[in-house]
């Protein structure tokens, strides 16, 4: 009966260290050094993948012309992004109405995060050029 206890015990402690680790928010200078520089390749809950580059002196730009939505609103703009209470926050002159919106961001991994926006919308995000 011990051997058995012990095997389980063994077992369980093996499963519990190959178990993922729960991801956490990066916290605000984190989503600056990720995010700043960047390429972001954003994964919407619509079924587009979005591409913004996040430079490093706060202007963000995107470019919707390759896709069929982006003639019915501006093919390309220039925002601003800053970070502000761990959250990564832009704003549009257009795009969604011109009104800003704040992200929560989690990593996962080297080169993929998870946001959340401010009113619950969420999706993931490939980095790099």
């Amino acid at each position: 009966m011990r051997h058995h206890v012990t095997s389980v015990s063994i077992g369980l402690l093996l499963a519990l260290a190959a178990a993922p680790a729960v991801a956490e928010p990066l916290s605000g200078p984190e989503i600056r050094d990720r995010i700043s520089g960047e390429l972001v390749r954003l994964s919407t809950p619509y079924g587009l993948t979005l591409p913004l580059v996040y430079r490093e002196d706060g202007v963000v730009a995107g470019d919707l012309s390759g896709f069929s939505i982006g003639a019915m609103l501006a093919p390309r703009e220039e925002g601003r992004w800053w970070v502000k209470d761990d959250r990564l926050c832009q704003k549009w002159p257009s795009w969604y109405d011109g009104r800003t919106h704040c992200f929560t961001i989690t990593s996962l991994g080297p080169d993929k995060i998870a946001w959340t926006r401010d009113d619950g919308l969420s999706g993931t995000a490939e980095m790099g050029r």
